[in-house]
């Protein structure tokens, strides 16, 4: 499972909300994180949130038996090891 923890607070919603609307990925609060996860990649496209690169490039609080193999400002890309 790829799994990936980002803090819960309200700048990161916008990215939370864009994971979500994959069929795939499911979006879980785990005390003050939400936890992302799906069975495959997870791939978010940075423009869809709406984020500035600020918020973007530090809305990863962790990964659990995952890797980060894109994360520019076009979009995160999150495998399973």
């Amino acid at each position: 499972m790829t799994t990936l923890f980002m803090l819960d607070v309200p700048e990161n919603l916008p990215i939370a909300a864009v994971a979500d609307k994959d069929a795939a990925v499911v979006v879980d609060r785990v005390g003050p994180y939400f936890k992302i996860s799906a069975p495959g990649p997870i791939v978010i496209d940075r423009r869809d949130t709406g984020c500035r690169h600020a918020v973007w490039y530090s809305c990863v609080a962790g990964l659990v038996d995952s890797k980060i193999v894109q994360w520019d400002k076009d979009a995160m890309w999150v495998e399973q090891r």
